[in-house]
């Protein structure tokens, strides 16, 4: 990591902050959280720095610093969850598809996801999540009054000042807008990762790593939705890469094996070439498509003809 590490204040209006952070590794991460660790171990984790700031007679404002060995892991950690108020904290306002991101709301938008239209921070009941080149931070007011809001958000500022903002990992732009017949990217919902644990969180497959996923691969998935009489249909969409193609198509080979054990596959683990195939299974339609070091999947498709015109255009 080259860049500089950030400086948070001693003090903050009324809250004031111990000398040295509380440091946790990926060694002591679940001593420190219950059961979160395995989410930030599934990215490229360096390290932890928490603070408490303290005020007499006030609730604290916990501070979660976490260091991560690349900016395309902050920005994965952040993109978990879009739930909030999305800022810009140098002033300007923020927006994703033309406003606000709320969780459990249907995208309106079929603007293609820029690079500038992924927010950087958001902020929601006291909370704030900021991605800031490799780091990625927790700001948390206990209780939120208007002024540990104005602590809070100061201290993301205190956070990201004088530091680079590299753009979100390039696997994104590998993402269609829209899909034929109307199918539209679920952006609230789009996530980057690397783990199978992640994944599962997302969208689950089964506890065995099948896409022999790990820090040396890159993935990304979100749902497409598409509005009709009968209300709003979803299909989900994975994108996973590799290091190089031989892993990708190993990786094929195994998902074959757990998950479609029905439907037996060849593949030369040193060919590149394209193979794309449809199977009907119990929740819809499934397919993929992989060509060199990439495989494209979906699932829960409706019916035959949009599983075949999805996986032409992939």
């Amino acid at each position: 990591m080259q860049e500089s590490k950030p400086t948070l204040p001693k003090t903050i209006r009324a809250w004031t902050r111990p000398d040295s952070p509380q440091l946790v590794t990926a060694k002591s991460i679940f001593d420190y959280m219950d059961g979160a660790g395995e989410l930030y171990i599934g990215y490229r984790f360096d390290h932890l720095e928490s603070y408490e700031y303290k005020a007499k007679d006030l609730n604290n404002i916990l501070v979660e610093v976490y260091f991560m060995k690349t900016s395309d892991d902050a920005f994965g950690l952040l993109s978990l969850d879009w739930e909030g108020e999305p800022l810009n904290l140098a002033g300007e306002p923020a927006q994703i598809a033309g406003k606000p991101v709320r969780s459990g709301k249907s995208p309106q938008s079929k603007a293609a996801p820029e690079s500038s239209s992924w927010p950087r921070a958001l902020y929601g009941e006291g909370l704030l999540r900021l991605w800031s080149d490799t780091v990625y931070a927790r700001i948390m007011a206990h209780q939120e009054t208007p002024e540990s809001k104005e602590a809070v958000l100061a201290l993301g500022r205190s956070i990201i000042k004088d530091r680079e903002n590299p753009p979100p990992p390039k696997l994104l732009q590998k993402l269609p807008d829209t899909f034929p017949e109307d199918w539209v990217l679920g952006k609230e919902r789009t996530s980057y990762f690397r783990s199978h644990l992640v994944l599962n969180s997302i969208y689950y497959l089964g506890q065995e790593n099948m896409l022999n996923l790990d820090l040396s691969s890159e993935a990304i998935a979100s749902p497409y939705e598409k509005k009709d009489s009968e209300g709003i249909k979803r299909i989900h969409f994975l994108l996973v890469k590799y290091s190089d193609h031989k892993r990708a198509r190993q990786a094929l080979g195994h998902f074959h094996n757990v998950y479609l054990p029905e439907h037996p596959i060849f593949l030369q683990s040193d060919s590149s070439g394209e193979i794309s195939n449809m199977f009907l299974i119990e929740d819809g339609w499934l397919g993929y498509k992989i060509k060199d070091e990439t495989i494209a999947f979906i699932f829960e498709c409706p019916d035959q003809k949009t599983a075949r015109t999805i996986i032409n255009q992939i």
